[in-house]
């Protein structure tokens, strides 16, 4: 009977991908499968009960990870800059930035998709909007179809690989506890750490050279094939250029300042994964109080955001630790200045959250933040489930013997990882790819090589999901594109746009793969 058991388990995942294909709820599809074949393993007796009783562990173990909060917090900031129409403006000043040159619009599309992506991270919003807004501009002005479907879908899905994004958030989670079971597997037990941050660093200079190429794609486009990107319109004379640069900088520079904010607090070292993101939903908060107040309340909104900019500096130069026994006074002084900034800040804080509710967006944020979070954290748990109940039946040891005998050794097994999380990407969302599939596989791999890196292969699997997603003919986000789209643009345009897109994708993996530092090298300079 034991020898069964592993074919059992692979058994197991038929019908699971069965029930999700049909439209079940996911977490449920995943529980339930994993529950009713461990009855059935119990009854052919090749599953031990004891299994089951870790599941309470893993529930309190979810409830208690401090990582996981910080992801409602980027979901909440995400929905507040989408909802309060960010997105909308940082596309009209780009285009009206870069429209009167030629191609400017698609190169506004990609610079507006990378500071929606490190800002939102949602990337149906991302594709939504900017197909809603930039893809009827852009066939009304002449541009080619496929090449605007094209360029929107690809910069949709930056929000996989530019962090901070919720993906890197619960791949990294996924990643620590894979690397340090296997490193516990080898004998280690005291193995390197690995945290949010370093896959945060990890996946900046790669999402950084993927908008480039975007971007050098296009520039490529411009000079041999014109007439494919024609300017918007001609040069204004008498355009107030004071009037429109004040423009450019509401629109720009706030969500940039907030970006930085966050995604510059973690690499310098001065918070966590969670308190940037807190400083993240604060920040969205504010800036899209911006947008709707006037008068004196913007002086208040200003004098918070100055708050805490003063707060962010007194952090870094004093130590504000409010348990040591003995305090200096100029750590006194810094302590009382930071207390009056937090009391400002939390004043502009009420006032922003007045103003949104009274405009009726922050009833509507708040829900689809819950939404989106219970749905996360019930796919973590079905998970769980499930992938206690594959190791049950030694699926685990299973995948790594058969991982071991691929020919090419390490290579040849990273190969079909990543291409069976590529096809898979297909048909499920990031979500249970990560919470399913990487606890299963990845062990297997540091195993086969201990000397591997969790970063870059945090990486590698967040570049991966992002071409999947983008790639016919099930890619997600050419099913968002595709639901917004003008009547005028055929499902042919859009998978014949993404082509050239996906082979810059492959582009990127391929380099990302042989060049390893790509990824480590950013994270070893900021951390150590």
């Amino acid at each position: 009977m034991d020898d069964l058991a592993p074919l059992f388990c692979l058994l197991m995942l038929i019908p699971t991908f069965a029930i999700l294909m049909a439209g079940y709820p996911v977490a449920l599809s995943l529980g339930g499968s994993a529950l009713l074949f461990s009855f059935i393993g119990l009854g052919l007796g090749f599953f031990e009960l004891e299994f089951l009783f870790f599941m309470p562990q893993r529930v309190f173990g979810t409830m208690t990870n401090e990582i996981l909060i910080a992801v409602p917090l980027f979901v909440f900031m995400g929905i507040m800059l989408e909802r309060s129409k960010v997105a909308e403006e940082l596309l009209e000043t780009m285009g009206t930035l870069f429209g009167k040159m030629r191609g400017g619009i698609g190169i506004s599309v990609c610079i507006v998709g990378a500071l929606l992506a490190a800002s939102t991270g949602i990337i149906g919003a991302t594709v939504v909007t900017m197909g809603l807004l930039s893809l009827p501009t852009m066939l009304k002005k002449g541009y080619d179809p496929k090449l605007s479907c094209g360029v929107i879908c690809a910069s949709g899905t930056l929000g996989q690989i530019i962090p901070p994004s919720i993906v890197l958030v619960l791949l990294g989670d996924q990643m620590s506890n894979a690397y340090v079971d296997a490193q516990r597997e080898a004998g280690n037990w005291s193995p390197e750490p690995v945290s949010v941050g370093d896959l945060f660093a990890g996946a900046l200079i790669p999402g950084l050279c993927l908008i480039a190429l975007y971007i050098l794609y296009q520039i490529i486009i411009i000079w041999f094939r014109p007439n494919l990107v024609p300017p918007v319109e001609e040069p204004d004379p008498e355009i107030d250029r004071r009037a429109f640069l004040r423009k450019v900088v509401r629109a720009l520079v706030p969500p940039v300042i907030l970006i930085v904010s966050v995604l510059g607090s973690i690499l310098g070292g001065i918070a966590t994964p969670t308190e940037a993101a807190a400083v993240g939903a604060v920040g969205a908060v504010l800036l899209a109080s911006f947008k709707i107040c006037s008068g004196r309340d913007v002086a208040i909104l200003i004098t918070a955001v100055v708050a805490l900019a003063v707060l962010f500096f007194l952090t870094t130069v004093f130590d504000l630790r409010i348990t040591r026994t003995e305090i200096g006074a100029v750590d006194k002084a810094a302590l009382w200045l930071a207390g009056l900034c937090v009391v400002i800040l939390l004043g502009g804080l009420a006032l922003g959250l007045v103003r949104t509710y009274q405009q009726g967006i922050l009833k509507e944020v708040n829900q689809s933040a819950l939404r989106v979070t219970c749905m996360i954290f019930l796919i973590l748990i079905g998970a769980a489930m499930f992938s206690l109940v594959f190791k049950g039946f030694g699926g685990d040891t299973f995948i790594k013997e058969f991982l071991a005998s691929l020919p090419g050794g390490v290579w040849g097994a990273l190969a079909l990882v990543l291409l069976v999380m590529f096809l898979l990407g297909f048909f499920l969302d990031f979500i249970e790819i990560i919470f399913v599939v990487v606890p299963i596989v990845a062990p297997a791999l540091f195993l086969l090589d201990p000397a591997m890196s969790p970063v870059w292969l945090g990486v590698l699997f967040a570049m991966n999901l992002q071409t999947s997603f983008l790639t016919p003919p099930f890619g997600f986000a050419l099913f968002y594109l595709r639901g917004v789209a003008p009547p005028q643009v055929t499902t042919g345009d859009i998978y014949r746009g993404v082509i050239p897109f996906i082979g810059i994708q492959v582009l990127a993996l391929l380099i990302l793969i042989f060049f390893p530092a790509m990824a480590t090298w950013l994270p070893t300079q900021v951390f150590g």
